[in-house]
Order: structure tokens, then sequence, then C-alpha cells
């Protein structure tokens, strides 16, 4: 199971959580390849690894083949595990300069940039893609097959188009396909609308991929991955956290993002996060403002130690959602 990269998401303290609760990989939030060869600091900030997120991997994007060449040069100084490809992100500033999804308008230049990334670097380089720009053009079984004998490791899948972003249900029969293409040596991970541990295993059994990535479902519920792994194992479906458990999780998320990114910075990232772990309780209005406002380390915990027995519970599973690469 894997961590889906997702911007301003995925940051040192979440991937903690996650790790915590048992994901198998992780990446980094997607790196912009000129932000990176230009010393942007929000782009080299996001370099950073810690022993705890292993396996790791990097996520690279852009639109021109020297600056991508350049910038995994750059990653492999961090030392993660593997280099992936970012031939997936919908976002229009990305996607319409020919970066992320936006390379299906230009296949041989996704092709040929991705043989001279795999060239310049020692570390196994991955890609990560959509099916194709849009209801009418889906060569993801054609482009699999062209990408895996330019030497990546491993090809993830999300199961829309460019034009759709994150709109609709994910098409799963194309990634299914090519799992199913004979030609397919690599390991071949589906990736879109997995949310519960019931599909999950749905995934696997109806389509066969070797791995699943998870996006959008881990924000404000680290623990699915516990879930999974529990039904897989098992057959059993795990119960939801209790709200103690839910609020502990929070503060202890809390504690890292301060400790890895300051006060200030640590608590504005964290505001997402506190609205997605406490999505499910009723009259929270009052509290979710202070939340969302206190600038002040203690009064934050405060507030969380409080939650469990403030409110009531009314669902277990929402998460907020948020922009996936």
């Amino acid at each position: 199971m894997l961590l889906a990269p997702m911007e301003d998401i995925t940051d040192p303290s979440f991937r903690y959580m996650c790790s915590k609760f048992g994901a198998d990989m992780m990446y980094t939030e997607f790196i912009s390849s000129d932000g990176l060869i230009r010393d942007g600091k929000k782009s080299i900030r996001k370099l950073d690894i810690y022993d705890y997120e292993r396996p790791m991997g990097i996520q690279l994007y852009g639109h021109v083949t020297e600056s991508m060449v350049a910038a995994a040069g750059m990653a492999e100084k961090s030392a993660p595990d593997l280099l992936d490809i970012n031939f997936g992100c919908p976002v229009r500033k990305i996607s319409n300069r020919g970066a992320g999804s936006g390379m299906f308008r230009n296949i041989p230049l996704m092709v040929s940039m991705t043989g001279e990334i795999v060239r310049s670097t020692s570390l196994p380089v991955t890609v990560k893609t959509r099916l194709g720009w849009d209801e009418n053009s889906k060569p993801i079984v054609e482009v699999a097959e062209r990408l895996q004998d330019q030497g990546i490791k491993a090809i993830t899948i999300h199961g829309r188009t460019r034009s759709q972003m994150y709109k609709g249900e994910a098409d799963w029969t194309l990634i299914g396909a090519v799992r199913n293409n004979p030609r397919m040596k690599i390991p071949v991970i589906g990736n879109g609308d997995i949310d519960s541990p019931e599909k999950a295993a749905l995934m696997f059994d109806r389509y066969g991929v070797d791995g699943i990535m998870i996006g959008r479902a881990t924000v404000g519920r680290p623990w699915i991955f516990r879930e999974i792994r529990h039904y897989l194992d098992t057959g059993e479906l795990l119960p939801p956290p209790a709200l103690h458990e839910k609020a502990q999780i929070a503060r202890e998320h809390f504690l890292k993002s301060v400790e890895r990114k300051g006060e200030k910075v640590g608590i504005l990232q964290m505001r997402r996060h506190f609205v997605a772990y406490f999505r499910c309780l009723g009259h929270f209005r009052e509290t979710r403002l202070k939340l969302l406002t206190s600038l002040d380390p203690e009064e934050i915990l405060s507030i969380i130690d409080r939650i469990p027995e403030q409110f009531r519970e009314i669902s277990a599973n929402d998460s907020l959602p948020a922009r996936q690469a």
C-alpha cells in the first residue's frame, strides 16, 4: 500500500502518521524540476527524508528534459529509495505547460524524457500517470509498454483522464488491461477512489494489480492503512477509532508538524488536517474556529485534549479532499 504524493499534504509530519499506521511506501510532495534547479527554497525543503519514512521516493515534474535530468541528479543526493516521474498531475497551471498529465499531448517527449532520466541515475525510476488526456484519448496500455521499454521499474496509474480531474468515478478497467498485458513485466499499481478496505480488496481481486496507492482518503484518516491491512489479512473490518484515539492522533500529528516546521508554519499547515480529523463531529463550529485561528501551541493542544469529552461522534470515515499528484 502506497501513500500518494499530495501537494501541501504529504509533508514529513503526515508521512510520519501514515508510516505509523502501515503505509508500505511513501513519496515526497511532488517537486518542480524548475524550482529545484533554481534553488527554490520550497522545492529544496521537500527533499528532506527521514529514516522512519523508508522506503521513500522523491517525485519530480517538469516539461523540459534537461531540467528534469538535472533535478533528478539533485534529488539523488538526498538518497531516496527511488525517483518517481509525475506524468499525472491534472492541475491546469502544470498540465497546460506540458508537465504532469500534459505530457499526454506529447507522448514522444514523455517517452524520451523518461529514458534520459533512467540513464542519468543509478536509482530505480518509476512513473505515476493517468489513462490519457480526455475521453477520446486513453493510450495508457501502449504508453505503459513504451515507458517500460525505457527502463522504469514500476508504473502507477490513476484511473482518470486529465480532463476528468478528480470528478466522476475512476475507471480501473484500463488499469487492469495494463496489468494483464502479457508484455508488461514491471509492477502495476492502481490508484483512484480507494476509500475502504472492501474497495481495496476488490481492486486486488478484480484487476490483479501488484499494489494500490491511496491519496485523498488518507486525509483525516491515516489509519486507513491499518484498516486495509487487517481486512486483507483476516477478512474482518476493524471498528473505526474512537474519538479519544482520533484526538490523540491529531495531537501527535500536530506536535510532529511543529517539530519539523516550527510553530508558525507547523500550525498553519495543520489547519486543514484539524478540519479533516474532526469533520465527523456535530456542533463543532465554535471549536473548529478556535483550532483554525489560534497561533498558540499550548492552546491548540488544550482544545484537542478537551474534544473527546465535549463532542459526540457522528461518522468515522469522512476525509478532506486534497489535490493529488
